[in-house]
């Protein structure tokens, strides 16, 4: 019996790590032909939150991705994302260069739970299977990249392309917004876009309304900005027209003749001459310079403290002509305010030993031997402090 518990357990936690462990996403890439892989926020949806009891949550999410082992993607790799509500892209067109299998990790981030999953991509890319010999670069200026990846507008663009092609044996070889080119960064306005360069390649030739952009007359017409007479663009969509004039042709049916070799010559320089090092250049008077930038600051910055030291010093009253512009019995209230505020702070230094200032003895009735009602509404002790609050002012008595 406990045999057979071992075995069970042993199933029990096979089974666990097999439904723990997550399958890699496998997929395929040819050369010289359009890669686009979309990652849905839904697929990753379910890693996060368990559906439980109907409950369905639709939580923003953000996007990296990178090279297994390297900090950022393969050369013919791009990763786009706009909005933590929008679903990723990856895209690309692989090179020759590029067989072989490439791995790729995909770190999805819950922006609501700040939770993390990763998954990896292995994309295998394979040798090119179609000859496209014949190739047309079209520019939509009212669209943007993400929204010409998706399948759905892929089909609706290359439908209109078809039509002008004039055959149905179309596959895209590239997709590149006009920022990777060099075009400016729209302003965040509605009716304002970035623009996409959508390059689709055949091997039946071009029509003859799209030889039309390899002529002369065609190229002055667009410097010249007036209508295009050749024009025969169509698109069911108006965000999906073409904009003819950066609409080009890239034929490659024709071979390109390699550049000349190199002339090989002597390896021996020819004699140039002697060197001759240039003169020294001629003295220069810094005086000038010295003088405008250094005595002229310097002269003005003492008049400016002369003119201060003089306001500040010269041009003040003074306590001597204050007080004889004051009258003397003006003057003797002043001196008496501030000899009782300062007999006051004496006694609260020391209350028990300074003595009692007369001002504030009790008043007795001589008759009745009681002691007599002060004479004024406030204390005498209140009075000084009251009076110490004012300063003598000149306009009080009338000048001599």
């Amino acid at each position: 019996m406990a045999g057979w518990g071992d075995w069970t357990l042993a199933l029990t936690v096979c089974a666990a790590g097999l439904l723990v462990v997550q399958a890699d996403i496998l997929t395929y890439a040819t050369v010289g032909q359009l890669f686009v892989h979309e990652l849905q926020r839904e697929h990753f949806q379910n890693e996060f939150e368990p559906f439980l009891y109907g409950r369905v949550f639709n939580d923003p999410m953000v996007f990296k991705c990178n090279r297994q082992l390297f900090p950022d993607l393969p050369r013919w790799l791009r990763f786009t994302q706009r909005h933590p509500y929008d679903n990723g892209f990856l895209y690309g067109t692989p090179l020759q260069g590029d067989l072989g299998k490439n791995t790729v990790q995909i770190f999805v981030t819950n922006k609501r739970s700040y939770d993390t999953f990763k998954e990896r991509l292995v994309i295998n890319v394979g040798p090119a299977v179609k000859q496209m010999p014949y190739q047309a670069e079209f520019f939509i200026g009212l669209r943007e990249i993400e929204k010409v990846l998706p399948s759905e507008v892929q089909n609706e663009i290359k439908k209109d392309i078809q039509m002008i092609w004039g055959t149905d044996k179309l596959d895209y070889v590239n997709i590149t917004s006009a920022l990777d080119r060099g075009g400016r960064v729209p302003l965040p306005l509605a009716g304002h876009y970035e623009g996409v360069y959508v390059k689709l390649g055949s091997d039946q030739p071009y029509s003859k309304c799209l030889r039309r952009l390899q002529t002369e007359d065609h190229q002055r017409e667009c410097k010249a900005g007036g209508k295009i007479a050749g024009d025969c663009s169509v698109c069911t969509i108006p965000a999906n027209c073409v904009t003819w004039c950066k609409s080009v042709l890239i034929d490659l049916s024709r071979p390109v003749p390699p550049p000349p070799a190199p002339t090989v010559g002597s390896g021996i320089l020819a004699w140039g001459g002697e060197f001759n090092p240039p003169d020294s250049p001629p003295d220069r008077d810094f005086l000038p310079e010295y003088i405008v930038t250094v005595i002229i600051p310097f002269i003005l910055a003492i008049i400016l403290c002369l003119i201060l030291a003089y306001v500040m010093c010269c041009r003040r009253e003074g306590v001597q002509k204050r007080d004889a512009k004051t009258l003397d019995i003006q003057l003797y209230h002043y001196h008496t305010i501030h000899d009782n505020s300062s007999e006051l702070r004496t006694m609260a230094d020391g209350r028990s030993g300074a003595p009692q200032p007369r001002s504030t003895l009790p008043m007795f009735n001589a008759r009745t031997g009681e002691k007599a009602a002060p004479q004024y509404p406030f204390d005498s002790v209140h009075i000084p402090l009251i009076m110490a609050q004012q300063e003598p002012n000149v306009d009080t008595f009338p000048r001599k």
